[in-house]
C-alpha cells in the first residue's frame, strides 16, 4: 500500500501599496499594473478607478474598503486587519489606494501596520491628484514670475476642524492646493480673505481627470456662489494662487477688474 500525503502549498504574505492615481485610469504606472497582475486579493479604496480591477487575475479576491462622504463603515483598524488577514491566508496583497499612498492616504500607517507582523511591503508611488488635476487643465502649481513653489494641505483634519497649516499657507505667495476641502470652502475662503486676498484667482475641480469633471474659477471673494452654481461637490480640490490666473476661465474675471479699474 502506498501511503500518500496531501502537501498545501501557501504562498508567502506580502503587501504592495498601490498609488492609482488621480482617476482616470491610464494614468496608473506600470509598475502598478505588474502588480495588480500578481495580486491574490485587492483592497481597494472609493475613489478608485473601477476599471482597474480589470488588470488584477481573474481569481483574486476584490475587496471594496473605501470611504465615501457619510459613510466610515471601514475604519483605519479594520482596514489594517484585514490587509494582515488577506495577507496571511492568501498571499500577495495589493492595497489600492486613490492618488498616491503618502499624500493623505494614511499609507505609512498601513506600511508600518505591516511592518508589526513582520510582513514584507513595497510602496508603488502613485500620480498625486494635487499636482496632476491642476495640470490636467493647464493650471501650473509653478510658474516663474507667479509661483516658487506651493502647498499640499488637508483641509478638514481628524478632529472635523481646518487644519492650522490653511491659516499659514494663506499668509505665503505659494499655489495652495487643499485637498478634502470643499466642505470647508466658505470657512476657507474667509482664511484668505483675512489676508486680504480677495481678488486672489481660485479654482475648485471636482472628479478631477475623470468624465464628470466639473470646474468652478474665480476670485477668493466669489468662489463660494461660484462653486455652488456649478453644483460642485466631493470628491475635489481648491486652488489658490495667481497660476490659477492662467486658466482661460479667469480671463474674463480679469477682464472685469481691469476694466472696473478704469
Amino acid at each position: 500500500m502506498i501511503n500518500t500525503q496531501i502537501k498545501t502549498f501557501v504562498k508567502e504574505p506580502r503587501i504592495t501599496l498601490v498609488g492609482a492615481g488621480p482617476g482616470d485610469p491610464d494614468l496608473i504606472t506600470l509598475k502598478a499594473i505588474k502588480a495588480l497582475k500578481s495580486a491574490d486579493v485587492v483592497l481597494y479604496d472609493a475613489l478608485v478607478n473601477d476599471e482597474l480591477l480589470e488588470f488584477a487575475p481573474a481569481e483574486a479576491t476584490r475587496v471594496f474598503v473605501g470611504k465615501r462622504s457619510g459613510d466610515h463603515s471601514y475604519s483605519q483598524d479594520a482596514v489594517n486587519r484585514l490587509m494582515i488577514d488577506y495577507a496571511l491566508n492568501y498571499g500577495h496583497v495589493v492595497r489600492l489606494k486613490g492618488g498616491d499612498p503618502f499624500v493623505f492616504g494614511r499609507g505609512f500607517e498601513e506600511l508600518d501596520f505591516a511592518a508589526s507582523y513582520s510582513i514584507a511591503a513595497e510602496v508603488i508611488p502613485g500620480v498625486s491628484s494635487s499636482i496632476a488635476v491642476p495640470g490636467l487643465q493647464g493650471i501650473p502649481v509653478t510658474h516663474r514670475g507667479l509661483s516658487e513653489s506651493f502647498w499640499v494641505v488637508t483641509g478638514t483634519t481628524s478632529s472635523g476642524k481646518v487644519s492650522q497649516d490653511v491659516y499659514e499657507a494663506a499668509k505665503s505667495r505659494a499655489t495652495v492646493i487643499v485637498l478634502m476641502g470643499i466642505k470647508k470652502l466658505a470657512e476657507i475662503a474667509e482664511i484668505f480673505k483675512a489676508e486680504g486676498k480677495q481678488r486672489l484667482p481660485v479654482a475648485v475641480i471636482q472628479n478631477g481627470s475623470m468624465e464628470g469633471e466639473k470646474i468652478a474659477v474665480a476670485t477668493v471673494d466669489t468662489i463660494v456662489e461660484t462653486a455652488r452654481d456649478k453644483n460642485i461637490d466631493s470628491p475635489a480640490i481648491i486652488i489658490f494662487g495667481d497660476v490659477v490666473g492662467l486658466h482661460p476661465l479667469f480671463q474674463p474675471i480679469r477682464a472685469f477688474y481691469e476694466f472696473a479699474e478704469e
